[in-house]
């Protein structure tokens, strides 16, 4: 897996709301329904879910952001 904020757009010290907002940014473009056409988009959905799951808890970017 790539770097987190790199998955999202968002520099390191992006804050909870700039995270939130590139999410949700990208989740519409990369929805596998919106990109039938596009076979890769669906994993694409995947890695943005998963690095927003690990950095919209404080906690977990936290650690994230110490250990990588």
């Amino acid at each position: 897996m790539a770097d987190l904020y790199s998955e999202l757009g968002v520099p390191r010290t992006a804050d909870a709301a700039t995270i939130k907002r590139a999410y949700r940014k990208l989740a519409k473009e990369l929805h596998p329904d919106r990109n039938s056409d596009n076979p890769d988009a669906e994993n694409q959905f995947k890695e943005v879910n998963e690095a927003y799951d690990a950095l919209k808890d404080p906690d977990r970017k936290a650690a994230y952001d110490r250990f990588g």
